[in-house]
């Protein structure tokens, strides 16, 4: 039976319970997205042979060179400078950011981890350490 917030006058506190079906929406297309995604890679890899290469020491690795390359294309700049010139910028930071994707998704697969489950529970832990009636350390009163 389906809980629902009920307000100080007996209504349904449609914003709360809409914003749960979100995520929980949210969730399912990206625990569907996820799951594919990594089928699709492991594909790509295995038939090249490279699994030999994907060791979970080399994907870490792998991940954080092509991190620093996702920095590379924003170093010296000013955030408002990255956004003006973000047209120009967004095929190269697809591109990194997919490789940063691809090598995570590997990883998660190396280490048996499921991402969705996993993003899902640090999601619930972060709602309950960083409570919305409670201001984070840099917001400003």
């Amino acid at each position: 039976m389906a809980k629902y917030l009920i307000d100080s006058i007996g209504c349904i506190k449609y914003n709360e319970f809409r914003k749960k079906f979100l995520i929980l929406l949210f969730f399912y297309f990206l625990m569907s997205s996820i799951k594919s995604l990594t089928t699709k890679i492991i594909e790509f890899r295995d038939a090249r042979k490279w699994k030999e290469f994907h060791t979970p020491k080399n994907l870490a690795l792998s991940l954080v060179i092509e991190t620093g390359e996702l920095f590379e294309i924003m170093q010296w700049k000013k955030d408002q400078d990255i956004l003006t010139d973000i047209n120009k910028l967004k095929p190269q930071l697809e591109d990194e950011l997919a490789d940063i994707a691809i090598y995570l998704l590997l990883l998660a697969h190396e280490f048996g981890i499921n991402l969705d489950t996993a993003i899902q529970r640090k999601i619930a832990k972060n709602w309950k350490k960083y409570p919305l009636d409670k201001k984070a350390e840099f917001e400003k009163e």
